[in-house]
């Protein structure tokens, strides 16, 4: 598992820049609306090899098993899963979590409390068409912010439902992408497969507590 590095990140320490005056929010149907800061982790081709190396060093990453109609398959992907006042990996995820509670305290009303973590190991490795509808995020506007680490990925974003066009973010190297309003429910959002040679990518989750 190799990553193909950004010449413009490595010379910076691991951080994080501003977001007030950077985020480009692009409004959707239905009140959904997202957000783009891109390069907002300094340093993060740095983070990624903290977190990927898993043991007491990183992530303890661990695959799961799904029931896919008759039989159980193998997430196409290795997660991690941090509960409410469980401790992050590493000091700065600590830091972003309380950045972006307070940068949407005055629109999400309450702060980002849990953390989900994928490991995409390569082009095969996705996640399916979905929207995060568990929990409180079934009847209520909610946000999920997602931190790309590694190697560029797209993704996807289109109606629930499928129909119409969808729209594609190349995220990787620190960027900030975030899902607001009613995008939890009215949209989906995927990371496709692709043939592609592309390296691995580390996608880091924050949500408020009850959202999954």
């Amino acid at each position: 598992m190799m990553l193909q590095g950004s010449l413009l990140d490595q010379v910076e320490e691991v951080g994080l820049r501003p977001l007030t005056g950077a985020v480009r929010r692009t409004l959707l149907d239905h009140g959904a609306w997202v957000d783009v800061r891109p390069g907002w982790v300094t340093g993060s081709d740095e983070l990624f090899t903290r977190l990927a190396l898993g043991g007491p060093a990183g992530v303890d990453w661990r695959g799961e098993q799904r029931q896919m109609y008759d039989k159980q398959v193998t997430t196409p992907r290795l997660l991690r899963f941090y509960r409410e006042r469980e401790r992050l990996p590493d000091p700065i995820l600590e830091q972003a979590r309380l950045a972006l509670s307070e940068h949407y305290a005055a629109e999400l009303g309450e702060p980002f409390a849990t953390a989900g973590m994928c490991l995409y190991r390569d082009g095969r490795d996705s996640v399916a068409w979905h929207g995060d509808r568990f929990g409180r995020a079934a009847g209520h506007d909610t946000m999920v912010a997602i931190v790309s680490l590694g190697a560029p990925r797209a993704l996807l974003l289109r109606p629930r439902g499928g129909g119409g066009e969808s729209l594609r973010h190349v995220l990787g190297h620190g960027d900030l992408l975030v899902m607001g309003g009613s995008c939890q429910r009215t949209w989906d959002h995927c990371v496709p497969k692709t043939h592609q040679p592309v390296g691995p990518r580390i996608s880091i989750q924050f949500r408020p507590r009850g959202v999954r």
